[in-house]
Parts: C-alpha cells; structure tokens; sequence
C-alpha cells in the first residue's frame, strides 16, 4: 500500500452507496471496514433503475456482467396522454449512443452480487452495529461509538447511511431532509393481468401514462418482463415515521388510496387497479436533502464525509439516486488514491464536493422537468413548456449524464488543485 494512502476508512452503512464505496477502495488498495446495523438476514424490497452512468461504474467494479442478466433490459420508457397515444420517448438507455441499455433490477438481487463481491475481497462487513457518535477526530483519525457501547476508530468515517444519516447530523447538523409533499405508491403485478387494448401501440415498456389523475407507471421488473410494477404518485401530509411505518402496513388504506378516481384512468390502467395484489403495495414518501454547506467535517479535520443520500437524496423520477451513489463512491475513492490527497485532504475535499454538486444539480434540474410530466393534466398545463422535459429540446443534455468519464474529470481536477 502506499505511504499517501489512508490506512483504514470505515464506512456506516452496507447499502447500495456503501459496498459500492467498499468495492472502490478495495481496486485502489486502500483498506475498509463497513458497520450495519441491521443483521445479514435483513431483506429489501422493490426494484430500481440503473441507467448507462451507473452501469459504467459497475462495470468497472466488475459487478455490470453478474448483473446484466438478472434483470430487465431496455432502452426507452414511453410517454402517453390519456388517450394512450405516446408523444414522447425518454431513453433511459441506448448501448449505440450510451453504451449500454438501461437496466431494471430487484434490489435485492445488486446488493445480493455487491455483498457477495465484498466477501470475496476479504472485506469485513460488521452487522448489528449501530453508529452512535463522533468521539472525536484529530488530523490523523476519527474516533466514533456504537449504541452498544463499543468504539472504533480509523483514519476516514463515510456515512452512506441513508437519507435520515445519523453521520450527516456530525457533518452538517442544521440540516435535515425535506418532505416534498408527495409519496409514490406502487404494486407488483403479474404482467398477464393487464388488459392492453389490441388498438394500442404498447410495444414500448416502460410507459408513463399522463392523464387528469396525475401519470401512472407501468415497468416490467424481471427478467422476462413477465412482473411489473405499477403505481403514480400522490400528494400526502408529511408524516412521523412511525406514521410512515402504519401507513406501509395498512394495505387495504394503500389499495383505497392508489385506486381512488380509478374511472377516470385509461383501461390499461384500471386493469392494473382491478388486478392489484394487496401484500405487494408500497409507498415511498419523496424526501429531498437541502444542499449541504460541507459533505465533511470541515470545521474540524475532514476525517468525517457523507455520500448517497446522505448528501444528497434526490426524487427516483430520473433513475439516479442510485446513480449518484455510485458516482460518489468511485469518484472519492479516486480522490483518495490520489498522492495529493494526503497532505492536501481538505482542499482536494473542497474540489470534490463542488465537482459532484454541480452534477448533484443538473440531476435535481432534471429530475424536476420530469417530475413536471407527471403532475395532474391541469398542472401540468399550467406550466411553461421549458419546465416539462421533452425529446425535442432536453434530449443532447443527457450526453452530459450517461457519457461522463469520472476519472477523466477528477485526475484533471486534482492536477489542478495541486
């Protein structure tokens, strides 16, 4: 290993942004712990979207091959009015122009693959070991405590603990996440108990169905496509979290919320809502994180950093919270490995964060135009149409998105700040 390379960095958190973390450190050669605090039997559930930015990076980890065929491929998710007549196609992949097609997949099943690459690596992985506090942290260390009473230290403390990060509170604490007043609510279904109308052009899946009632999604989520999710979103009053908890396990409340107004959707879409297995219904309350003023401890030694949504949660409607995470964990490791990062942290921590900002909010930009799509049919009209992504001016900005080369873009960046 050598002389500039830190000597341990523990990471809180084994979700997708921290064995994504872990995986990185390890090809640099720098050597990680992660602390869970949930145990090994611990399950997740849903499916994402991993668009050609995430799926170059999992490559390069060596993750993208073990993957590719344990999920959905596809290129375009398209969108119709309410006569179910497309009038716009937003590719969330393109092996020609992007290099690789987009990819669906159950969560579960990546961090399966991710967890099963880490134990290859001779990593450790702590479970049920909840991340209390800072102790302390000088210039060369970071001392920190477990619920259980226990510490540990080592030279870097990442927080890829999630968007409430219990780390984040150490890095920035004013700052707390912000409910953006909507939640998506969504099922799985088997594919064959949606009736598609034989006049209907439904070659494209996924689809986006804009109407009076808001936009419905309907995205195969398997291998085959023979299981879709299916689901809109919903404006809803904030909620505790223990209020959250309820509500996730009141089914029945799900299934009368989800259908309410079902008449006015088009038929494809009431036949979701006939067909909708009660146990498979799920919400995601949308919560963004403000930007923060510093991604590290920066007011004392820069030994403590979040990435993920701990820095910066963002709304799924682009596909790129995931994304970002991925981007964070290669793009630091990177810094990290770097021989100026050693006598140079704070600084070249500076040109990270502003770096991975300015992607953080072209992303929320977009995320936004899309989002705009998906309002109620009289919002959405009562909108500029530059608000309101379209093929016709947005498409040659995603070039920026899916082609970025991020070790291009950091070592030019660090020569500089050298």
């Amino acid at each position: 290993m050598g002389s500039h390379l830190p000597n341990k960095v523990a990471i809180i958190g084994c979700g997708l942004a921290g064995l994504s973390l872990a995986l990185a450190l390890h090809a640099q050669s720098i050597p990680c712990s992660i602390y869970e605090l949930r145990s090994t039997s611990a399950k997740s559930t849903g499916a994402l979207m991993l668009s050609p930015n995430a799926l170059r990076i999992l490559n390069s980890l060596g993750v993208f091959e073990r993957i590719r065929v344990k999920g959905y491929n596809f290129t375009n998710i398209a969108f119709k009015n309410e006569d179910e007549e497309t009038t716009d196609l937003y590719p969330l992949g393109d092996e020609h122009r992007y290099g690789y097609k987009a990819l669906r997949i159950y969560r579960q099943i990546l961090l399966d693959e991710l967890r099963s690459m880490v134990h290859a690596c001779d990593i450790a992985v702590n479970y049920g070991k909840k991340f209390s506090h800072v102790i302390s942290e000088s210039s060369t260390e970071v001392l920190f405590a477990f619920t259980d009473g226990t510490s540990a230290s080592a030279s870097l403390l990442i927080g890829t603990d999630g968007i409430h990060s219990t780390v984040r509170k150490y890095v920035s604490p004013s700052i707390s996440p912000n409910y953006s007043g909507a939640l998506a609510i969504t099922c799985a279904i088997p594919l064959s108990a949606l009736h598609f109308p034989p006049d209907k052009d439904y070659s494209t899946l996924p689809v986006a169905i804009h109407g009076a009632n808001g936009t419905f999604v309907i995205a195969p989520q398997d291998i085959d496509g023979s299981e879709v999710l299916a689901g809109t979103q919903k404006k809803y009053p904030e909620q505790t979290r223990e209020e959250w908890d309820r509500l996730f396990s009141a089914k029945d409340e799900l299934l009368t919320l989800l259908s309410a107004n079902k008449s006015a959707w088009p038929s494809l879409v009431q036949s979701a809502l006939d067909s909708v297995p009660k146990e498979t219904i799920s919400i995601w309350p949308y919560y963004i994180v403000p930007k923060l003023p510093s991604w590290s401890s920066s007011s004392h030694h820069s030994r403590v950093l979040v990435i993920g949504d701990a820095a910066h949660a963002i709304p799924p409607t682009a596909g790129q919270g995931a994304s970002q995470a991925f981007e964070d964990a290669l793009s630091l490791a990177l810094l990290l490995s770097h021989p100026s990062s050693s006598p140079n942290l704070a600084v070249n921590l500076e040109f990270w964060q502003t770096y991975r900002q300015e992607r953080i909010d072209r992303v929320v930009k977009l995320t936004l135009k899309l989002n705009n799509t998906r309002l109620p049919k009289a919002e959405r009209e009562s909108l500029d149409k530059k608000m309101i992504w379209s093929s016709e001016s947005d498409l040659e900005e995603l070039e920026w998105l899916y082609n970025h080369n991020i070790k291009e873009a950091m070592l030019a960046g660090l020569e500089k700040e050298k």
